[in-house]
């Protein structure tokens, strides 16, 4: 009869280790349950002979391989990684055996990282490792969060049903994501034209008007003194002393900001200074505090609804939260559940959440229900992030209009001022 190891919780909420014979990991999973104590990971100890059963019953001696070491370059897509969820929980739904429903999934995917990868997991588990456990050595690709929720469809037996719910979270959070992004490509792309087509006037344009005002010897105005100094100073040609073109400086800029909004944000303080601001800020300030709700309460209620106890699966959300405000708040909320306190509380005074968010929670608390709010609340606020991004590219479609016109109205007031003084010098003063 197979030896199962396996660590488990007792009611006291310690740690326990053992090992214990079953014909089966269900069957293994439901004696420790009968011992009193709660499974969180069990494992079957295989001695390997070099012989293994095949699917279709017959013998075949076979070597076991060296897992080989997967090159982490990058990380696998959430595409990629969201259609193979989807199409494990539906093989394992169908009946067919873990370590065989790997296989089919790897020969599906073209050569990559998520091949390799899958690769190196499916000889864990032939090794005898659990899926979660052979996920695990793969941060790149499995995060824990997903590998948490592995385990718990493992230690439950209800993998395809975890798996299945996975994907719908991957799914949404996907298609939030989505709609975000897709709603900044317009004014981006706008934004990124003008500033190249202002550039472009700056080095080409604005200098043939200045050599026409020099050689009529015209006294310019200081709107267009300044333009032209500007123009110089973008073709490169401010002072003998400038050695690198403004229009490099202009077009660096975005890269510049953004490699220093990263070296910021790798301290602690950095990153707890940028999330404040932007949490705070006028116009997406809210967007980006209905993001972080939508993505902590689907989160912890995929989390809890999979079976995770309570206080791993916040502290999973905390950590995968990515704000450092509702990291802090999850954190007290954390801590005020293991000394026995409420949920909602805690959140209240953060005060990071609407009210109604906390009512919410308030109410799934006393309910058992807990799983179902936060899902309700995750689904109302991807309806108000829609509706925010909306409002938001309807703001700034006249903003950037407004914008841009008043930049090109400078330009052509300050090229028209110099152009009257031409026309009245050579007409003698008579129009």
């Amino acid at each position: 009869m197979p030896t199962f190891t396996y660590e488990a919780l007792n009611s006291a909420g310690k740690p326990q280790k053992g090992m214990i014979e079953a014909k089966s990991s269900e069957e293994a999973i439901q004696r420790i349950k009968s011992q009193g104590f709660f499974p969180t990971a069990v494992r079957e100890q295989k001695v390997r002979t070099g012989q293994k059963l095949e699917e279709g019953g017959a013998r075949k001696v076979r070597k076991k391989k060296k897992g080989m070491p997967v090159l982490a370059i990058g990380k696998v897509g959430n595409k990629k990684l969201t259609l193979f969820t989807r199409q494990l929980s539906t093989l394992q739904d169908a009946g067919l055996p873990l370590l065989r429903s790997i296989q089919i999934l790897e020969q599906q995917q073209k050569p990559g990282l998520l091949r390799a990868i899958l690769s190196s997991v499916g000889e864990d588990v032939q090794a005898g490792s659990t899926l979660s456990d052979a996920m695990a050595k793969h941060p790149k690709a499995f995060d824990r969060l997903y590998c948490k929720m592995v385990n718990a469809g493992e230690v439950g037996g209800v993998l395809d049903v975890i798996l299945q719910r996975l994907a719908n979270f991957m799914e949404k959070a996907q298609r939030l994501r989505r709609r975000i992004i897709g709603a900044m490509i317009y004014p981006v792309v706008v934004i990124l034209i003008a500033v190249l087509i202002v550039t472009g006037i700056m080095w080409f344009v604005i200098p043939k008007f200045q050599e026409i005002f020099t050689d009529f010897e015209v006294e310019l105005p200081a709107l267009t003194v300044w333009l032209t100094n500007t123009s110089m100073w973008v073709a490169g040609k401010a002072s003998k002393d400038q050695v690198v073109p403004g229009a490099v400086w202009i077009l660096a800029s975005p890269f510049i900001i953004f490699f220093f909004f990263k070296l910021i944000r790798m301290t602690n303080p950095g990153r707890a200074a940028t999330d404040i601001l932007r949490n705070h800020l006028p116009v997406v300030g809210p967007l980006i505090r209905k993001t972080a709700v939508a993505r902590f309460t689907r989160t912890l209620g995929t989390l809890i609804s999979a079976g995770v106890p309570i206080l791993e699966a916040i502290m999973i959300t905390r950590d995968t939260s990515g704000n450092y405000q509702y990291e802090k708040a999850l954190t007290k909320v954390h801590d005020s559940i293991r000394e026995g306190e409420t949920f909602a509380a805690p959140l209240r005074e953060s005060k990071v959440c609407d009210s109604i968010v906390v009512n919410m929670i308030d109410v799934g608390e006393e309910t058992g229900d807990l799983d179902v709010m936060l899902m309700k609340i995750a689904d109302n606020y991807d309806e108000e992030v829609d509706v925010a991004v909306q409002s938001l590219i309807s703001m700034l479609e006249p903003l950037l209009v407004v914008v841009l016109g008043t930049i090109i109205g400078t330009i052509v007031l300050a090229l028209f001022l110099p152009l009257v003084k031409m026309i009245e010098s050579v007409s003698g003063g008579k129009l």
